[in-house]
């Protein structure tokens, strides 16, 4: 008996899904307990049951959340009060190397372990009962908690229910569109992975970069050149990652623009994919989608980044918020022109779309710029080899936020691959430009206090505000 058959003759009611899942998440969340339970696995079983019954998806993403909330809660609560007594009680006294792995992510990450810490596998149960044990302020693990809980629960608990509501009709696709979905899945996991290799060999301590600086030393030409995209900054390394990130997105974003523009309307796998949508029961995920249109267009953007530019204006860090108002204001530009120049129709025009073309997707593209510079400023303020969370986080939050724009149907597949790519090579060119103009560090910010306010901003703009 398969464990969605095992799940269905237990559950007497599906109204009950709702109680398995917050359990589900609660456990997983538990320390030591969430090692031993398969909870991945679990929830995307309840998940799927659910969305076959089609249960409210956001009654079911609050039961998540608030299981995942009390876990973590009791974990830091029993860290926080039994510190003395957990390196001797079983587990632990067997495996103290648990403990000792826990604390070095906490110190490594700070605030930042209990939300990156949720979603790392081997210690995902650990971090809220160490960050009890080392006493980390209540109030700060208390926010913490709520905003990773928020982020938590739909990553884990969207895909197994958008299973449940679309498996009858996953056997019974649209002709050609399976390839067109491997083929998406491949290049996601493909492009993640190289990123994440290259990232780490084109820094100071990574094998490319010292092969470079080598021939560099050898050879005059060479010199010149990296001497001249050397910083201002003694201690900053030569920004290689930024070069060859600049290099490979302009080669395929030219590319990739010249193909779709040579093409008599949308590209195949545009019309294949789109079939499938139409086939597909999304309303569920219309109105997450929606709202996530609103955080990404002028006014969402503009509430997530108030509160920083605020800070940094009263911490004169004036080169990061120059590079960061001419990112966002010049990736609002080249979508402007790029649209004109493709003139490609939509595939559906909502009447605050009227008037805009389709290529490149703007949230896309600026989801890329304001997620993926934010990620890059908070890594230089790490080692190079703790620097992967940040950008896998990321990479996390630009790709529902592309994907959502074919849930709503406004743009095709090929609009995203062009403003992701239009994205990274605005990133490029200002990692570039700060690299080589920037005097100082960002000064250390205080990131729990303006996070919640730009999403006290951004919950105000997507509630009471109509599209921009």
């Amino acid at each position: 008996m398969s464990m969605t058959d095992w799940m269905t003759a237990f559950v007497p009611s599906p109204s009950w899904l709702f109680l398995i899942v917050a359990a589900i998440s609660l456990v997983e969340s538990l320390a030591v307990v969430g090692l031993l339970v398969p909870g991945v696995v679990l929830i995307t079983a309840a998940a799927s049951l659910a969305g076959h019954h089609e249960l409210p998806i956001l009654g079911l993403l609050g039961a998540a959340f608030i299981g995942a909330v009390v876990g973590d809660g009791l974990s830091f609560l029993f860290g926080y009060y039994q510190r003395q007594r957990i390196p001797h009680i079983r587990p632990f006294r067997s495996h103290p190397e648990w403990l000792a792995r826990g604390a070095r992510f906490f110190q490594r990450y700070g605030v930042l372990s209990v939300l990156i810490g949720r979603f790392v596998g081997p210690v995902r149960p650990i971090i809220p009962l160490v960050a009890g044990m080392l006493h980390m302020r209540p109030a700060t693990f208390l926010w913490t908690n709520l905003g990773s809980a928020l982020l938590w629960a739909p990553v884990y608990v969207l895909p197994g229910y958008l299973l449940g509501r679309t498996w009858q009709q996953l056997f019974d696709l649209p002709s050609g569109s399976q390839r067109w979905l491997v083929l998406l899945a491949v290049m996601i996991v493909v492009l993640t992975l190289v990123f994440s290799l290259l990232r780490s060999q084109l820094t100071r301590q990574g094998r490319v970069y010292r092969l470079l600086a080598g021939l560099a030393r050898r050879h005059p030409r060479l010199r010149r050149l990296w001497l001249a995209l050397r910083s201002t900054r003694p201690e900053a390394e030569l920004p290689l990652a930024s070069l060859a990130l600049l290099l490979v997105s302009l080669a395929a974003l030219s590319g990739w623009t010249l193909w779709v523009l040579n093409q008599d309307g949308p590209l195949a796998m545009d019309r294949q994919l789109q079939a499938l949508l139409l086939n597909l029961p999304l309303m569920p995920l219309i109105h997450v989608a929606e709202w996530m249109a609103k955080a990404g267009d002028a006014l969402g953007v503009l509430a997530l980044v108030a509160p920083w530019a605020v800070w940094l204006t009263r911490r004169r860090a004036y080169a990061v918020l120059l590079h960061m108002t001419a990112a966002l204001g010049g990736i609002a530009l080249a979508n402007t022109l790029f649209k004109q120049m493709a003139g490609r129709v939509r595939p559906d025009i909502p009447d605050y779309l009227s008037g805009s073309f389709s290529y490149p997707s703007a949230h896309t593209s600026t989801a890329v710029v304001l997620y993926g510079l934010t990620a890059a400023f908070v890594a230089d303020a790490l080692p190079a080899r703790h620097r992967a969370p940040v950008y896998w986080l990321a990479i996390l939050i630009c790709i529902p936020m592309a994907l959502s724009r074919l849930v709503i149907g406004v743009h095709w597949l090929s609009d995203l691959v062009g403003g992701a790519l239009l994205g990274l090579v605005a990133c490029a060119l200002v990692r570039l430009s700060y690299h080589r103009f920037a005097r100082h560090a960002p000064p250390p910010a205080p990131w729990l206090a303006l996070s919640l306010a730009s999403l006290t901003l951004l919950a105000g703009r997507i509630l009471w505000l109509p599209h921009a």
